[in-house]
């Protein structure tokens, strides 16, 4: 009898917590994991304009201007963006893992190379008017400048890895510096390197799970990490100069902060990259795909655009054309 008494205790509970749930703004089913704010700072679509593109399972580029979507572009192929660049001309160069490909806005492709078998290309970055630098990520990885036209390989050096590591973690970033070095970012050995075109080391720094890094005008190096969660810039000593990282913006939740660029008014744009399941989260707070943040660490934008109309999916690639010839031509695409 006594169990019989507390079983209908029980149940009868049961029954007064559900019904009582709801009119505490608790339904059954209803989406409690938080990844951002439900209002967020900036201005949303409209606080920039920028070429948009990240490593998912569709190869998509987008670009936005005035609060809206004007250009899109799906590449049909098997592999992930993980760089795409607006070129002066008007192409769009684009790394999309097994390849390199170039097309221009009205979506017609001007040139293509295929990654070698057992290889990865994640990294490309156009050299003049007919060259494109890109790292093949490989055993060993190599560092090659190609001309478009020819296919003349201009220059070409090796890059060490980690031999015990899949190659499609070695890299993700080369950029070419003001003074015309090569800055590579070594993701699998945490380290960035400076090298000449003859392959010749001129300064190296460590830098855990680095997969990005820039020089700035001043000559510091902007460097975002992938799983470490934060970003630093640091003198040519190794010194720490500025530093952002997640316990800055407790409010957010953070999965890949993967690329970081100094903007001209001193702030610094930071990615997110998430490509998880939104099972459980609800849409007022699915996670952020970029952040602003001012050289005090404040949030002044934060980018949540997953849904139609302006569904951008996972972000790598932000190349901001606020005030840009780039940005009078993207002003000129039909509406």
């Amino acid at each position: 009898m006594e169990k019989i008494i507390h079983l209908k205790m029980k149940t009868m509970w049961s029954f007064v917590v559900l019904f009582l749930l709801p009119a505490a703004g608790v339904c059954r089913g209803q989406n409690t994991n938080t990844y951002s704010p439900a209002v967020l700072p900036g201005n949303g679509l409209a606080q920039h304009d920028f070429v948009y593109s990240g490593e998912a399972h569709k190869e998509q580029i987008f670009i936005i201007r005035n609060d809206r979507v004007v250009w899109s572009y799906t590449h049909p192929a098997r592999g992930e963006v993980s760089e795409a660049v607006l070129e002066p001309n008007g192409h769009i160069l684009f790394a999309h893992q097994f390849g390199i490909t170039e097309i221009t806005l009205d979506k017609k492709i001007v040139w293509n190379f295929d990654a070698p078998p057992g290889t990865e290309i994640h990294t490309a970055k156009p050299i003049g008017a007919n060259s494109v630098m890109f790292i093949e990520n490989a055993k060993p990885a190599k560092l090659i400048v190609m001309n478009k036209g020819t296919g003349t390989i201009e220059h070409e050096f090796d890059l060490p890895v980690n031999s015990a590591v899949s190659v499609h973690r070695q890299f993700r970033r080369a950029e070419v510096t003001p003074a015309g070095t090569v800055l590579v970012s070594f993701l699998d050995l945490g380290r960035i390197a400076e090298y000449d075109w003859n392959g010749k080391v001129l300064w190296s720094q460590p830098m855990t799970n680095c997969f990005s890094a820039t020089e700035l005008p001043n000559g510091d190096i902007l460097a975002a990490t992938s799983g470490e969660q934060f970003v630093r810039e640091i003198n040519r000593q190794g010194q720490t100069v500025w530093e952002w990282t997640v316990a800055d913006a407790p409010e957010y939740k953070f999965h890949f902060t993967q690329v970081a660029s100094r903007l001209p008014n001193g702030d610094t744009l930071i990615n997110n990259w998430y490509d998880g399941s939104w099972k459980g989260i609800s849409p007022d707070h699915l996670p952020i795909q970029a952040i602003e943040v001012t050289p005090d660490q404040k949030i002044v934008w934060a980018l949540r655009s997953w849904l139609p109309p302006a569904a951008l999916g996972p972000s790598t690639t932000i190349q901001i054309l606020d005030g840009t010839p780039l940005d009078a031509m993207v002003a000129a695409l039909p509406e």
